[in-house]
């Protein structure tokens, strides 16, 4: 003890000097501002008194105009949101954005003039009149008008609720290392000068108002204290937060709010007609009471009826652990917008709880937490993020640990909590850093990935603070953070402002701990695990167990019927390197045991390779069935082992783009009909097979592969050279997608594809030729898409069991010109080449404002060509079309095609048969089941 307090006796004197040598601007607003609610805009003006307390002269401020955020698809936030996959705003209507005009800045009382910003409109410079001396200060002062957006981010309005955030002119910061302007971003927060608030809102009468700042009206605030719940208030829904149009009429008179504070850097206020506010005072440590008020949506009264004592123990944690608070007012609302789970603003905070009370406390936990870690300790959060939302998300598993916050209760069933386990962000974090997809903790907001802001500026700073703990002692942790509290309250501080105190009050040099802030990887060694079997899934102590788990399992194709058995696999999170799933399946018609399994390696780069995947897969499924001439079950079937190997290729962390290698080899054993016995019936000829042949195939195929998977326009293309015994066929294929409205567009599909024969032409090349239509489960040669009926096609003749019906209309697009039309039992008409072929593939959504509601139906229009169509002896139709509707189900994992044009060939041939030529029989459909890969849901990621 003696020795600690010798430590920071000696450190003292340079402790205080540095402090002596800090230096902050000062910013006090006086600003009057009237809500006209029938065109959602504001109309103020502000007076800003600016001083200079650098000593630095200053010629010019940056001011911020972040309204022009909104004002169209030029800004920063309009780039940000397409590139973290959002088009709400880029797809907007006019009257839905918003901007910021009307602005004449006078610096004491003489004009000024501003210069625009060199890459950001929301962005001003303002030219000072006469030069800024250090330890002077300066009046600006401004008219303003605001056009309100919707709420895509943080502020705006839904309908008549209003969310008035980051709504005035306002100088951006200067401190020692320059000028900090900064556009608005959704993913990024702010850096704010302190200073006093003077603020005066007038709006119609029956609006109740939550804000910032302490309100000077006694009689507005005796009415919110007293207030109950109105009889006009909106009717009960379920699991919504709609706010209806002019459910309450705006009172015709209007009302001035007088709002006051001092030591914030920012004011946002909120205003609906129809907020239920609950009240009730908190009496803190020192015996100072303060008010403390919720002002919650009438559809969600019962949820929030607990919000005062949340509000209450969250005030009352952090005051414990860190420092008193140091306002008079609190308040929480409850958010209209459903477009986040919360953000602070010093003294009010708004909040979208979810669906139960245990979400609600927790967010409303973290969201008054930051009026230390954001308001009061004002950090840059543009450029250190986890310097709040870390050192908060630590407070808020501390309040959930010492408080028990609903730890009770529970969502959903006990199966759902059994997968989710408390730890479950844990899990999420390893699992990125184990696929080598995490980044350094010290990572400014705008340069992490989507998923990375959250998991690494909360979640893993969250245990960096609990690793400092454990290595300082809760003691000397918890005098730490209040020695930092009160050093930098109402200040600036950055990261080495907090090592410093760091270990003066510890006495310890803690450069290994902070160094891990710029390092990626696990914070501690990862211990070895233990081998245990679970059932279905497993994420409990995944850092102590590898799980392998079985389920049961069951399949389905139209030879094999029903296949019941088990699902054996290791799969769960954190990724293990080496996964592997294996299907026994037992098939309760041919009763042989089938199935299909996987066995994948994975190696995880950092570099110009990403990931490279070594792997097996296995299947073995009958592909027909019929009776012998004696009445026995006699099947077709196939056994199928892929070894491969791909290459991922690195792309920077925020993008949306992939580039792989894949080389892979399909070895076949098959087991084909070779014989059959005719017996001549009444008006047909019945074939029933007698005898099965063994044959084994191969095809070697070599892709590259590329997607961009932006929100705006996103395409992908592939090239691929399959080889087998006596041909070769390269194949290509690119996507891109038009987009009309952020809920469609046009989907263009290009495919070619060329066939040559190696050697002497061979009769056996003939399946592996490229054709117009769609292939049908025997075109499919590596049997790489699932098929009910993968020979339902084949013009066997008449076999004593029905090989067709609905089975018979499924197809698959891939590597085929993707014709969606059926026409198997014409060959001569199918577009099939022994050179090469070409074909579009256009299927465009309906625009949504010809149907009252949105429907899932498309129009379709394919339409290609192929070699021997512009031969001498060719067909008369070189151009072979097919156009209809589409009903596109769960993203096209199921697709069903309607056709009702379609070329001149197809008609002549259609009309000599009346079965073909019903509309029900030229209906097809398709399964796509690589839409269920779970890298569709992350893009950025390869798993």
């Amino acid at each position: 003890m003696k020795k600690i307090l010798l430590s920071i006796s000696l450190l003292l004197p340079a402790i205080i000097f540095a402090q002596q040598s800090y230096w902050q601007q000062e910013n006090n607003f006086t600003i009057a501002v009237t809500l006209n609610d029938a065109d959602n805009s504001l109309d103020g003006f502000e007076t800003i008194e600016y001083i200079n307390n650098s000593p630095d002269t200053l010629k010019f401020i940056w001011i911020h105009l972040w309204p022009n955020a909104y004002k169209n698809d030029k800004t920063a936030f309009s780039d940000q949101q397409l590139e973290n996959g959002n088009t709400d705003f880029y797809f907007s209507e006019e009257n839905k954005k918003g901007y910021v005009n009307r602005l004449n800045f006078k610096v004491d009382n003489v004009s000024a003039f501003t210069e625009d910003h060199p890459q950001h409109q929301d962005i001003v410079k303002l030219i000072l009149p006469q030069l800024l001396l250090p330890g002077k200060k300066i009046k600006i002062e401004t008219p303003f008008h605001v056009k309100l957006p919707y709420v895509f981010s943080r502020s705006g309005h839904v309908e008549q609720s209003y969310q008035i955030t980051q709504w005035y002119p306002k100088p951006a910061v200067y401190d020692k290392d320059g000028w900090h302007e900064m556009p608005y971003l959704d993913q990024g927060e702010f850096y704010s000068e302190f200073g006093s608030f003077d603020v005066k809102i007038t709006l119609p009468q029956n609006y109740l108002v939550a804000a910032t700042g302490e309100l000077q009206n006694e009689e507005e605030k005796k009415w919110l204290k007293k207030f109950v719940e109105p009889d006009n208030t909106a009717p009960k829904k379920n699991n919504t937060k709609v706010v209806v149009k002019n459910f309450i009429p705006s009172s015709p008179t209007t009302k001035t709010l007088h709002y006051t504070q001092k030591n914030i850097h920012d004011f946002a206020w909120f205003a609906n007609k129809t907020f239920l506010v609950q009240y009730d005072t908190l009496q803190l440590p020192s015996g100072r009471v303060i008010d403390a008020f919720s002002f919650v949506l009438p559809n969600n009264k019962d949820l929030w009826k607990n919000s005062l004592s949340f509000i209450k123990k969250s005030i009352i944690s952090k005051s414990k652990w860190l420092g008193e608070y140091p306002y008079n007012a609190v308040s929480v609302v409850d958010d209209a917008s459903d477009i986040g789970s919360g953000m602070e603003y010093p003294m009010v905070t708004i909040v979208n709880g979810g669906g139960s009370e245990a979400s609600l406390e927790s967010v409303i936990n973290h969201e008054i937490g930051h009026n230390w870690f954001y308001g009061i300790l004002a950090s840059n959060e543009r450029k250190y993020p986890w310097i709040d939302e870390g050192m908060n998300t630590y407070y808020d598993k501390r309040y959930l640990t010492e408080y028990g916050a609903n730890k009770n209760k529970t969502n959903g069933n006990s199966i759902f909590k059994k997968l989710l386990p408390n730890n479950i962000d844990h899990i999420i974090l390893e699992t990125f850093i184990k696929l080598k997809k995490d980044q350094p903790i010290n990572t400014a907001s705008e340069n992490l990935s989507t998923l990375n802001y959250g998991l690494i500026s909360y979640i893993k700073m969250g245990e960096w603070m609990q690793l400092l703990e454990k290595q300082l002692g809760k003691e000397t942790f918890d005098l730490v953070m209040q020695t930092y509290f009160n050093k930098w309250k109402f200040k600036h501080p950055q990261p080495i402002d907090f090592k410093t105190i760091a270990e003066s009050i510890s006495a310890k040099n803690l450069d290994s701990i902070f160094a891990l802030l710029n390092k990626k990887g696990s914070l501690e060694a990862i211990e070895k695990k233990k081998i245990k079997f679970t059932t279905l899934l497993s994420l409990e102590e995944t850092n102590k167990y590898h799980y392998i788990s079985i389920a049961p399992l069951i399949g389905y194709n139209k030879y094999d019927k029903f296949m019941i058995g088990a699902l054996l696999h290791n799969y769960t999170l954190p990724l293990p390197k080496l996964q592997f799933a294996i299907a026994p399946l037992y098939s309760t018609n041919s009763k042989n045991l089938k199935g299909t399994g996987q066995v994948h390696y994975n190696i995880y780069k950092d570099n110009f390779i990403e990931k490279i995947k070594f792997g097996f897969n296995y299947a073995n499924f009958a592909t027909n069935y019929s009776l012998d001439t004696v009445s026995k079950k006699i099947f077709e079937s196939f056994k199928k082992l892929t070894p491969s190997a791909t290459v991922y290729f690195y792309h920077p962390i925020r993008s949306n783009k992939k580039s792989y290698l894949d080389v892979r080899s399909f070895l076949f054993d098959e087991s084909n009909y070779s014989n059959f016995s005719y017996k001549i019936g009444s008006d047909s000829i019945i074939n029933y097979p007698t005898k099965i042949q063994n044959t084994r195939r191969f095809v070697n195929q070599l892709t590259y592969g590329y997607e961009n998977n932006r929100a705006l326009y996103p395409h992908n293309y592939k090239l691929q050279l399959q080889q087998g015994k006596g041909f070769y066929r390269i194949n290509v294929t690119g996507n891109y997608f038009f987009n009309y409205t952020k809920f469609g567009g046009l989907q263009a599909r290009v495919f070619a594809a060329v066939f040559n024969y190696v050697g002497a032409k061979d009769f056996s090349a003939y399946a592996y030729q490229p054709k117009l239509l769609a292939n049908n489960g025997n075109d499919d040669y590596t049997n790489s898409s699932y098929f009910i009926g993968r020979s339902a096609s084949a013009a066997y003749g008449e076999i004593p069991i029905k090989n067709a019906g609905l089975a018979a209309q499924q197809i698959a697009i891939e590597n085929s010109g993707g014709l969606k039309m059926r026409l198997d039992q014409y060959s001569s008409i199918q577009g099939y080449s022994e050179k090469w072929i070409a074909a579009i593939n256009l299927t465009s959504t309906i625009p949504d404002k010809i149907f009252p509601f949105r429907v899932p139906l498309k129009l379709f229009f394919d339409i290609g060509t192929y070699a021997e169509a512009w031969g001498k002896k060719g067909p008369k139709q070189r151009v072979l079309y097919v156009g209809g509707v589409q009903l596109s189900v769960l993203k096209n994992l199921l697709s069903i095609n309607i056709p009702f044009a379609y070329s001149k060939a197809f008609k002549e041939q259609l009309v000599t048969d009346k079965e073909a030529n019903k509309l029900s029989k030229k209906i097809t459909f398709s399964l796509d089941l690589k839409q269920l890969k779970i890298s569709h849901l992350f893009p950025q990621i390869n798993f």
